[in-house]
């Protein structure tokens, strides 16, 4: 069943307002973060505009999140390029993906996709961060599986919609170490099947995202972890009198 993943053909779909790909004057600058899912490869060269409208490199990590940057958004939208030789007047070339923000958006986190293994093309989702939308302490789970599949950690048991992000609250039924039985399921016929099941520490000072994909070649889901923390200060040091 889980042998091949029918991935949606991705058509990049530009409003007229777009080829122009410049910034809107008097466009607010979103602070993004971002994230490649691709079992083929672990990073690929990305392009965004900064706050001052230049072409610079999306600093994208191996299996982790991009430290935070500035983005000015194109009409709303994030706009990616291959390359950051890119003529604004005439991008089009050079486009491989948008992302439509909200109008609220100042702080996100962009998991992107290949629209097709291999692509040079992506697609992308959202995960707000702008004030207190995506909270220390909570998860969010992204299933690409299309199947029906379910979480199951601590007090909460959750239905995940295929293709979409789900949030997940901050998980309470712990022991006396912040541990909490995790188990992720997908539904066989009218039997839900167990894939994964971990005992998981929640702290309220991190965050999860979990990724439910099948591999190239794989036959039952698996699962992606990307574990975000809130950085720690290191104090200065004393001052010698």
């Amino acid at each position: 069943m889980f042998a091949k993943i029918a991935f949606a053909s991705i058509a990049l779909v530009f409003a007229q307002a777009l080829v122009s790909a410049q910034p809107a004057s008097g466009s607010a600058a979103v602070q993004i973060r971002a994230m490649l899912h691709d079992p083929t490869r672990q990073t690929v060269d990305l392009f965004v505009a900064d706050q001052n409208g230049s072409v610079v490199k999306l600093n994208l990590l191996p299996a982790n999140l991009s430290p935070a940057q500035m983005t000015t958004p194109v009409n709303g939208s994030v706009v990616f390029y291959n390359t950051a030789s890119v003529d604004l007047k005439k991008p089009q070339d050079h486009i491989v993906g948008t992302l439509k923000l909200p109008a609220s958006t100042r702080k996100a986190i962009i998991i992107l996709l290949p629209s097709a293994p291999g692509s040079s093309t992506f697609r992308s989702l959202l995960i707000d961060e702008t004030g207190n939308e995506f909270p220390k302490g909570e998860s969010r789970v992204l299933s690409l599986v299309p199947v029906e599949t379910a979480i199951e950690a601590g007090e909460h048991k959750l239905p995940l919609a295929s293709g979409k992000i789900t949030p997940v609250p901050a998980v309470k039924k712990v022991n006396e170490y912040n541990m909490a039985q995790t188990n992720f399921y997908y539904k066989e016929k009218d039997a839900w099947v167990t894939f994964t099941e971990r005992q998981i520490q929640y702290l309220d000072n991190f965050r999860r995202i979990f990724i439910i994909f099948v591999p190239p070649g794989g036959n039952q889901p698996f699962i992606s972890t990307i574990v975000d923390t809130v950085p720690v200060k290191i104090p200065g040091a004393p001052a010698v009198p």
